[in-house]
């Protein structure tokens, strides 16, 4: 895992104002696969690709969604969005169950929740012009006139900070930098309440990173908007980040505030991925301690029957083994889902 971002927050944009109240929240939510299925009673084999999550978001946050590939963060900013179908769990928006919500439901919904993917080339029509791609959620779900459309086409190239006159180009003339803006800009004219973004910056340049990370914080500031941002990179999601999430094998196993998880992890595997950020100091002495996980990696078609961690895990005990860990809230306000927390002064 990779990371070019400073260790703190300083200088990071202001924090919206929090109301408390959960804008989405998942409930005991999974999501399974099954792979290998014949006409065969018995068979085929279940993918445990989102396991017993449990998570609120609060309006005006931007909660970060980190963890190694294969966690399940992207099938679960799927889920809430609702682009994948639910296993089991329920999955609640301002309140309302929107777990199987279908049809002219399901369409209002995508006008409050959008998702913004890691490759915008991928994204993009690319026999379609910029104009016409931006236009066509405008049309489609009717939220403007359309003697009303070239106007706001224009307010949301401003907002993303692109010259009106590229309405009318094609994806392919654009650099990625330009794309993931365009995508942006997509998502936006839904006027959305959410926006679930999805490894946004790891396909660009590190100096173009900075310019997009830059730009979200600015959105929501100018919008009022929620994110859930998921990412690999640890150094750019404490600098946008408000609360963090740790996922691992399916399942989240540290969820806090962004400060206090980075400086002080209570997971074992939290504390594993921060070794990993380089700091950016003369001084040899400041620097973290490189933690090498060994053992083996649990596969998701058979996870282990106690602690998922626990194969890889330098602290585990016959417990960890037996034992699967909850999420329970710690004294300082976070949750792990571990029998021995660390950096809390307490007995487990």
């Amino acid at each position: 895992m990779t990371t070019a971002a400073p260790a703190s927050r300083a200088g990071a944009a202001p924090r919206p104002a929090l109301d408390g109240r959960p804008l989405i929240e998942a409930r005991s939510l999974s999501k399974h696969y099954h792979v290998g299925k014949t006409i065969l009673p018995g068979s085929g084999r279940v993918v445990h690709a989102v396991e017993d999550v449990t998570l609120a978001v609060r309006a005006g946050e931007t909660l970060g969604l980190v963890g190694e590939s294969g966690s399940g963060k992207s099938t679960l900013g799927r889920c809430m969005t609702r682009l994948y179908d639910v296993t089991k769990g329920e999955l609640l928006f301002d309140g309302a169950d929107i777990t199987k919500v279908q049809g002219n439901a399901l369409r209002r919904l995508r006008r409050d929740i959008q998702m913004i993917f890691q490759d915008p080339s991928a994204s993009l029509n690319p026999r379609r012009r910029v104009g016409d791609l931006i236009a066509e959620p405008l049309i489609v779900h009717r939220i403007r006139p359309r003697n009303e459309i070239r106007a706001r086409l224009e307010e949301l190239m401003d907002l993303v900070g692109l010259p009106v006159d590229y309405l009318g180009r094609y994806p392919h003339e654009f650099s990625g930098g330009q794309r993931q803006r365009i995508g942006i800009a997509r998502a936006l004219a839904m006027e959305p309440r959410l926006i679930v973004a999805d490894e946004p910056v790891s396909a660009l340049d590190v100096s173009v990173q900075a310019q997009i990370v830059n730009l979200f914080a600015d959105l929501r500031e100018r919008l009022a908007l929620t994110y859930i941002f998921i990412a690999h990179d640890l150094g750019v999601v404490r600098q946008v980040s408000s609360r963090v999430a740790v996922m691992y094998l399916g399942s989240i196993v540290e969820l806090g505030d962004t400060d206090t998880v980075f400086d002080r992890p209570a997971h074992p595997y939290t504390e594993a991925l921060l070794s990993a950020i380089p700091i950016p100091t003369a001084d040899a002495g400041a620097r973290r301690q490189r933690i090498i996980l060994e053992g083996e990696l649990p596969s998701p078609l058979n996870p282990p029957k106690g602690c998922k961690f626990s194969t890889r895990c330098p602290i585990a005990t016959d417990r960890c083994r037996a034992e699967r860990p909850a999420l329970r809230v710690l004294p300082d306000g976070r949750s792990a889902a571990c029998h021995f927390p660390k950096n809390q002064g307490i007995a487990a």
